[in-house]
């Protein structure tokens, strides 16, 4: 069975010739690239911010010790930057210093999630456009055969060489199809992230934060750590 689906898969890439390897390739570093990204995703809860809004609750409750035990070893971009938030509000750090460590630090943290992401848009756009590609020098070369046989043309040939120019568009539509979905969850995703950060950290900083005048240049300077 497996030897019969080798065969099958190698007559497959003949027929198609380079621009089917080529698409080839990009389906193996395609589906390398989701199951890292996914993995990723799952693991360090990347949209799933029902950790990080458990945590804001207990704070607003007044209770700041479950809080802080619920918070420990954040993983997702929404949990650092709740955790990094409680830790300069105890502090007593202003809130325009919260606002900007906050911003540079989720800016970091979703870059690191985002990378992957690119690569995998770039591969769903670009499939397509080699499938497409390698139909064109096919029916190029088909109608070449065409003009070369004059009269004496043979209609069973030149189908045959029309199926498999278009054979690399339906490769390149194969690959990039399940690539195009899994960006939009990973980028659902991120968004996600992205809004669960906005408002749990605005839910925090609506308690009594102190303003700049208030604070020492000590604290706002203090590096943060995370507790495991």
């Amino acid at each position: 069975m497996v030897s019969q689906i080798t065969s099958q898969i190698a007559s497959f890439l003949q027929l198609g010739g380079p621009v089917v390897m080529v698409i080839a390739g990009l389906s193996v570093i395609a589906l390398a690239l989701i199951l890292v990204k996914v993995f990723e995703f799952l693991f360090c809860r990347v949209g799933s911010p029902k950790r990080a809004r458990a945590v804001v609750q207990l704070w607003r409750l007044g209770r700041p010790l479950d809080a802080r035990r619920h918070m420990s070893g954040p993983k997702s971009a929404a949990e650092k930057s709740v955790a990094t938030t409680l830790q300069l509000v105890e502090s007593r750090v202003a809130k325009p210093v919260i606002e900007e460590r906050i911003s540079v630090q989720v800016a970091g943290d979703l870059h690191q999630f985002s990378k992957g992401v690119r690569a995998l848009e770039a591969i769903a756009q670009i499939a397509p456009l080699i499938g497409l590609f390698g139909t064109v020098l096919g029916m190029i070369e088909a109608f070449q055969a065409l003009q070369s046989a004059g009269s004496n043309v043979d209609p069973s040939a030149l189908a045959g060489g029309i199926w498999i120019a278009l054979m690399t568009t339906a490769a390149g539509l194969a690959v990039a199809m399940p690539v195009s979905l899994v960006v939009t969850w990973l980028e659902g995703r991120l968004e996600n992230e992205r809004v669960a950060i906005e408002t749990l950290t605005s839910a925090l900083l609506m308690q009594n934060v102190p303003t700049a005048e208030d604070v020492s240049p000590a604290f706002a300077e203090q590096p943060i750590a995370y507790a495991h």
